[in-house]
């Protein structure tokens, strides 16, 4: 996978190689296809592809072949010829019934309609004498997804034989939100390629100064990755956005990403900064009743459709941290998305405009709660919004920590499209320092019962539609992408890239079955190795909680970097005393507790049944009150913080055990994180409890491993 190139080329230098030792530095993510090592499975496997039909002509179905090809080729260590040069009996056959007679003549039509327009199936039967293993589908991007979920089959060791599989995305928009910047920042220098914000993995991977002259290859593999995971669309820039995104220049740049993408279906879309129009079109207002404001947001996206036919639409910002939006004005956020709404739907295009909106103020006495804003500002205009605008809602009501409960907006506006807005850049979990792998986080959200419509209303129903009958459905991630050669900063931080697009596709998958796939895509099927890393995967999410959010405390960081324990600057969080500490929101203090449905809203209100996750989330707690475990509450929270200094050790200890079995450049650079990461999760140990004991006066628990400052 290191640059898309000529196949013929690239099998023959292969071929060269096949006996030597690869080159691992990440790049290949988990589309490595490093050749079958057990020569039992590696004889079974080559017997039943010997050739390849894929019969019509298109990029889709062009790179579904040379991924099967590659693919194949490279787990078999043998090139994958056309079906009319196969040596032996079994075919590997791929179309739709559109482009092939074969499968057109398999009356698939039943079937086929099950799997709608991006679905497929694989499954083995006997044509024409000849044992066949078959990938269908209703449309060519359904095929290049079925070519990468047999690959996943073939690289994970899973059984080939009699196979029958049906499956098909069970959420409509699937995509990332890039947080990258059109322009290098003053911090940047003088790269001229642009920053990414909470970027933790090098410079935007755009090269916005080469396009639209020159596709960097690595846009390929790219959109090879997405298509694996079957994510269909990507948003290019920062919501944070500039108007330069919109001018001439930057649509040529967008459109030359879009043509790159299109044969993997994906989608590109942009985020819009609300005053455009004065800062691009020189217009005195961006309100959005003037009328010379909407009429250049209609020509606005009149230019990007003739340059980009198949645009996904606007993801907007507004009013919140300082980004100019309706408010300004005097009008509200429905205003403002009816605006764009109005202009994209002619082409077919979406406003997606995210509830992440508060007044930026820092919290303290007398200030609203910021949990509770995002509900207060959205709740009261559900049914409101055009039918192409989408809300997008972040996963938590605050901000990406580690753990925080569900947001309530969550089953609370049933006549309005919520889209997910998941993080997988670890902005609070440790940054590309840390291991934690963040499926098991996202299962917790997906599988919450929100009791909207009574019980079984999960997350996942809301934002799959089945809940309350949206057509229209979305999840987007903030994506943990860089320049960096292995992509993502951390190895194990192209998990949650992995993990997203899996559960994006069905967010009923266990995440620890995705663990496993991951693990084994990416360093083989050997038993120990898989067994001990999917172990720190689903082990590490706590650990990180353990680290930087037990019990519930959230943001408890510097300022701006959100890397470094700052509990002496985050009291409006914390609200520690001599007597007691954490947020009081029950129906005595920010009453936050009552934006959720019951039994949740009782359940959390209570002190006695809030759970312990949740605890000083939720509650302003006496550091004497008794825990679960026995222990006082002042205990505990030293109990947390000391496991998860402890869980980063026990996490090397693990990784240390596997050298030898894992190639040399991957363990090394894994076992420099983790070092990084034992070394910072004490010092978050011992700063915060350093500085909750001089508060509450109370006496660390004597510990072998620590060494808190005095």
């Amino acid at each position: 996978m290191n640059g898309w190139r000529p196949f013929g080329l690239c099998f023959v230098l292969w071929l060269g190689v096949a006996a030597c030792a690869f080159a691992e530095d990440g790049y290949d993510l988990w589309l490595r296809y490093r050749p079958i090592e057990d020569p039992e499975r590696l004889e079974a496997v080559g017997e039943l592809f010997q050739g390849l039909l894929i019969e019509g002509r298109s990029a889709t179905l062009a790179a579904a072949g040379e991924e099967l090809r590659l693919g194949l080729g490279g787990l078999l260590g043998r090139e994958l010829p056309p079906a009319e040069r196969a040596a032996g009996e079994g075919l590997l056959i791929a179309g739709t019934p559109a482009d092939s007679p074969l499968i057109a003549r398999l009356g698939l039509d039943q079937r086929l309609a099950e799997v709608g327009t991006e679905g497929f199936l694989i499954f083995s039967l006997t044509v024409e004498g000849r044992p066949a293993t078959v990938i269908a589908a209703n449309e060519q991007i359904g095929v290049l997804y079925g070519a990468f979920h047999l690959l996943r089959l073939v690289q994970t060791g899973e059984e080939l034989a009699g196979l029958r599989i049906a499956t098909a995305p069970r959420i409509g928009i699937r995509m990332l939100n890039h947080w990258d910047n059109v322009t290098p920042r003053p911090s940047a220098g003088t790269d001229p390629s642009g920053t990414v914000t909470r970027g933790y993995a090098g410079a935007s991977i755009w090269n916005w100064d080469e396009l639209p002259g020159r596709i960097d290859p690595r846009m390929i593999d790219y959109a090879r990755a997405n298509a694996s995971l079957g994510i269909n669309g990507t948003t290019l820039n920062n919501v944070n956005a500039e108007a330069l995104s919109l001018s001439a220049e930057y649509l040529a740049k967008a459109a030359a990403l879009a043509n790159a993408f299109r044969p993997y279906g994906i989608r590109v879309y942009l985020s819009a900064r609300f005053t455009a129009p004065m800062e691009l079109g020189g217009l005195k207002t961006a309100d959005p009743l003037d009328a010379g404001v909407q009429a250049w947001w209609r020509a606005k996206a009149d230019e990007i459709y003739s340059l980009i036919p198949d645009f996904g639409g606007f993801v907007i910002k507004a009013n919140s941290e300082g980004q100019p939006g309706p408010e300004d004005y005097g009008r509200s956020h429905v205003d403002g998305a009816q605006l764009l709404a109005d202009a994209l739907a002619p082409h077919g295009g979406v406003a997606i405009w995210r509830a992440f909106v508060y007044d930026g103020v820092a919290q303290g006495e007398g200030r609203p709660d910021r949990i509770t804003q995002s509900y207060d500002a959205f709740k009261p205009h559900d049914g409101q919004f055009r039918p192409n605008v989408f809300v997008q809602v972040k996963s938590g009501p605050l901000d990406f920590q580690p753990r925080e409960p569900v947001h309530p907006l969550f089953g609370a506006m049933p006549r309005t499209p919520l889209m997910m807005e998941f993080q997988i850049t670890q902005e609070y979990l440790g940054q590309s320092n840390f291991l934690a792998y963040l499926g098991t986080m996202w299962q917790e959200i997906l599988s919450f019962d929100t009791h909207a419509r009574g019980a079984g209303s999960t997350v996942g129903c809301v934002i799959d539609g089945s809940l309350d009958g949206q057509s229209r459905t979305g999840i987007a991630g903030v994506a943990n992408i860089g320049r960096d050669r292995n992509w993502c900063g951390h190895l194990f931080g192209q998990s949650n890239w992995y993990g997203f697009g899996r559960l994006a596709w069905d967010h009923e998958l266990d995440s620890r079955v995705i663990a496993e796939e991951w693990t084994r895509m990416t360093f083989g099927n050997d038993p120990e190795v898989v067994a001990t890393v999917v172990g720190m995967m689903m082990d590490s999410w706590e650990i990180v909680v353990d680290t930087k959010t037990p019990l519930g405390l959230p943001i408890m960081c510097e300022r701006g970097n959100h890397y470094v324990p700052a509990p002496q600057i985050r009291q409006d969080y914390h609200r520690a005393t001599a007597d007691a500490i954490g947020y009081d929101r029950t129906r005595g203090g920010s009453k936050a507790v009552d934006q959720y449905h019951q039994p949740h809203a009782d359940r959390f209100n209570h002190l006695a049944t809030c759970p312990e996750k949740y605890l000083l989330w939720f509650h302003h707690v006496s550091w004497d009150h008794r825990m679960a475990s026995g222990r006082t509450l002042w205990e505990e929270l030293c109990a947390r913080y000391e496991a998860g200094a402890e869980g980063a050790v026990e996490l090397a200890r693990r990784w240390e055990g596997l050298r030898g079995r894992i190639d040399d450049g991957r363990h090394t650079e894994v076992a420099a994180k983790l070092e990084v990461q034992q070394r910072d999760a004490a010092l978050w140990r011992d700063t915060c409890l350093g500085y909750f004991q001089k508060v509450s006066g109370r006496p660390l628990p004597a510990s072998r491993n620590r060494s808190i400052p005095q």
